[in-house]
């Protein structure tokens, strides 16, 4: 319950502090290519319940037609702008919307797709007793997955290789041991992994 009441009070606040970037974001993205500023694919939350994820578009319309559900950072089917998104993780922010109708929370594991739902095994099964969430071990441990994946000829094959297994690992071991300092602890490394790094970065540039 205290763990609802905090997605639901950072998740609000979330959103009132991004809106003004939310609406230039926006902007971009229908002047950069038709379709949606949002991407709403399905994806499998606590109890295998599916939902819809809000994320900003960053592919060309159909991109899951043309192409797997792995994304490099040089993927044919990213736009201009989708590229630039995706460089700063922006195209995750819409999240809180998610978060805030309680189909996801804050920290807990990546939600995924059917696709990849289906591998897990029994023990990997135990996954899906928690809320998906917008950051966690896995992520802190792999923020840019398209940089990974860029250059390759089959990234799908790289991700299952080099990427899952780790991956999965990570979100066993939150699952198995989170409470609300781990949370919190997730959320300070976030922010300074996100926010904090690139900002000294940039200004030491």
């Amino acid at each position: 319950m205290l763990k609802r009441l905090i997605d639901i009070a950072f998740s609000l606040m979330g959103l009132v502090i991004v809106f003004p970037l939310f609406v230039v974001i926006a902007v971009f993205i229908k002047l950069d290519s038709k379709g949606s500023v949002f991407f709403r694919g399905v994806r499998v939350g606590k109890s295998r319940r599916l939902f819809k994820i809000y994320k900003f578009r960053t592919m060309v319309t159909d991109a899951e037609r043309l192409g797997g559900p792995s994304t490099s950072a040089d993927d044919f089917r990213l736009t201009k702008i989708g590229r630039l998104i995706r460089k700063y993780n922006f195209d995750e922010l819409p999240q809180f919307i998610n978060v805030l109708k309680g189909e996801m929370s804050i920290v807990g594991p990546r939600p995924e797709v059917q696709h990849y739902v289906n591998m897990f095994t029994e023990e990997e099964k135990v996954i899906l007793t928690v809320n998906p969430g917008i950051t966690d071990w896995a992520s802190l441990w792999n923020p840019d997955e398209g940089k990974i994946l860029a250059g390759s000829k089959d990234p799908e094959k790289v991700y299952m290789e080099k990427i899952r297994p780790e991956k999965l690992r990570l979100q066993l071991e939150y699952v198995r041991n989170h409470s609300l300092g781990i949370d919190f602890e997730i959320m300070l490394k976030t922010l300074r992994t996100h926010l904090l790094e690139p900002l000294v970065s940039r200004l030491h540039k």
